[in-house]
């Protein structure tokens, strides 16, 4: 993670990005009322309600709602300031949910995990996969453990075998599905935890479970890891254990029925500069240089490893 930017909990809520030129004239119908204050809410507006010209912006909810709060508030503002158009961000509770609302077409624009992304395009004919970070290329996870396990740094995952392990949401990319993976390829069963294994909901429940003594060990997406640690916000007993390879994670992904914003939203997320100071903004809330335009082929691997280990069907 060294000289990239990882998302931190204190980040202010940055400026209002200027207009593009490329997009002027772009204008979609205003929101309703109940539309608009869906921002901050816990269920999103029904589409008959917010009416056929708004975008509702969504996220896989794989940290504290108030970071998500911030960062996704700030990306609806962005995009509603440099598309000229009305945007409100919409939590959802979990995981499942967020692939569900996209799919009934509450949710318009989701970023979405690598796993959860190929779960929400196979289940909505005419999804487009419209962008990533330059860092969801080659992503990672990092286990950690207890101090009091006794284990240190290794890139040996058998120890883990025999310890109580928590990980993150059931269909989290970086906090279950690859992590799974790689234990099984290391010969341990990721399933055969004592007790079975936990699934704490978010990387910073993880986190929480680990350092309570709950959980001997668990693992994160390796960001939250960076930030969470950056800002002393880790418990001393909770230390890294091991990184994971790369694999291919988060991205954008756009519903069928605001399939016309594909090319203005990929020229939007593809077109921030970390020269600009309201571009780097967002983008350090990110934890990203930059944004690349993203295909659901570069998801082919996520989906395989998904159909072995039963979670892509």
């Amino acid at each position: 993670m060294a000289g990239r930017r990882a998302l931190r909990s204190g980040s202010p809520v940055v400026p209002l990005l200027p207009r593009r030129a490329f997009l002027a004239g772009l204008t979609l119908a205003t929101l309703t009322t109940g539309a608009a204050s869906a921002c901050g809410r816990s269920s999103p507006v029904g589409r008959e309600a917010a009416g056929p010209g708004s975008l509702s912006v969504g996220a896989i909810p794989d940290q504290d709602p108030e970071v998500l709060q911030r960062l996704y508030g700030t990306v609806a503002d962005s995009l509603s300031a440099a598309l000229d158009l009305d945007v409100a961000y919409t939590p959802v509770t979990d995981y499942g949910a967020a692939v569900s609302l996209f799919r009934t077409g509450d949710l318009d624009l989701v970023w979405f995990g690598g796993l959860t992304g190929v779960q929400a395009r196979l289940q909505t004919p005419g999804a487009t996969t419209i962008a990533q970070r330059d860092v969801d290329a080659d992503f990672h996870s990092v286990f950690v453990v207890q101090s009091a396990t006794g284990l240190a740094a290794s890139d040996d995952l058998r120890p883990l075998a025999g310890l109580r392990f928590t990980y993150g949401a059931e269909t989290s990319t970086s906090g279950r599905l690859m992590p799974a993976w790689f234990l099984q390829q290391a010969g341990v069963d990721p399933q055969g935890f004592p007790g079975g294994p936990a699934f704490s909901g978010s990387h910073d429940a993880t986190l929480q479970l680990v350092a309570s003594g709950s959980y001997q060990a668990g693992v994160l997406n390796e960001q939250v890891w960076a930030a969470r640690t950056a800002e002393g916000a880790v418990d001393p007993s909770v230390v890294a254990y091991a990184r994971t390879p790369g694999y291919p994670d988060y991205h954008w992904l756009l519903g069928p029925r605001a399939a016309d914003l594909a090319g203005p939203l990929r020229d939007f997320f593809t077109g921030l500069r970390a020269d600009d100071p309201a571009d780097a903004a967002v983008l350090d809330l990110f934890g990203a240089g930059s944004f690349v335009p993203a295909r659901a082929s570069d998801y082919d691997r996520i989906e395989q490893i998904g159909r072995e280990l039963g979670l892509v069907t």
